[in-house]
């Protein structure tokens, strides 16, 4: 079942990346398999950060470091991911829609999950 969960969070994403390309100018993303790899893509980044510099810092933390990391996150990713072209105002406003849109469909993250699965034990 977890793994239906966490395809189910980047399918979600996706759809979420895919919303943003549609509403953010400066922010376009080429269908849904590119959106499907930059949740990914965006969500292992997110990893290595929150990993290297903690909760704080992480594109899921919150606060404007978190809002700024979540936008360089973004605008990083397009050159991994291809079908998708992001400008510098396009990877904020979408940080800011991501934001947003957060805040009611909430995806928690990877150290979320391991710590909440520790916090049971």
């Amino acid at each position: 079942m977890r793994i239906l969960g966490h395809i189910v969070r980047f399918v979600v994403a996706a759809l979420v990346l895919l919303l943003v390309g549609w509403i953010v100018p400066g922010f376009s993303v080429g269908g849904f398999w590119s959106a499907l790899i930059l949740a990914i893509v965006i969500a292992v980044i997110g990893w290595i950060i929150e990993a290297m510099f903690g909760r704080r810092v992480s594109p899921f933390g919150r606060g404007i470091v978190g809002f700024l990391v979540s936008a360089l996150v973004i605008y990083i990713a397009q050159f991994i991911v291809g079908g998708v072209e992001v400008s510098v105002v396009g990877a904020l406003l979408a940080a800011l829609v991501i934001g947003i849109i957060d805040l009611f469909i909430p995806v928690s993250t990877p150290f979320e999950a391991g710590r909440n699965n520790n916090d049971r034990a």
